[in-house]
């Protein structure tokens, strides 16, 4: 019998990874390291930019969007086990 996934656990973990990756994404480019995957993150996600406050909306973007897209596919996932 397969086990039922915690989707609040998982949304939130979504979102923790999310965030921390464009915070090492904008860091990063700052110091010129993966500056052609924080241009592409830039044409992506709406609020990302280089600036420090576009790194934190960018930061807070993905968090939402990681927390939302997880939550409903545990969610999903519980209710075909």
């Amino acid at each position: 019998m397969a086990q039922k996934l915690n989707e609040l656990a998982l949304g939130y973990a979504g979102a923790v990874v999310g965030a921390a990756t464009m915070l090492l994404l904008g860091v990063g480019s700052q110091v010129g390291v993966y500056t052609n995957a924080a241009q592409e993150m830039m044409k992506w996600h709406m609020f990302f930019s280089l600036s420090p406050f576009g790194i934190l909306t960018g930061m807070i973007e993905a968090a939402v969007i990681s927390f939302m897209f997880l939550y409903a596919f545990g969610w999903l996932y519980n209710k075909f086990v």
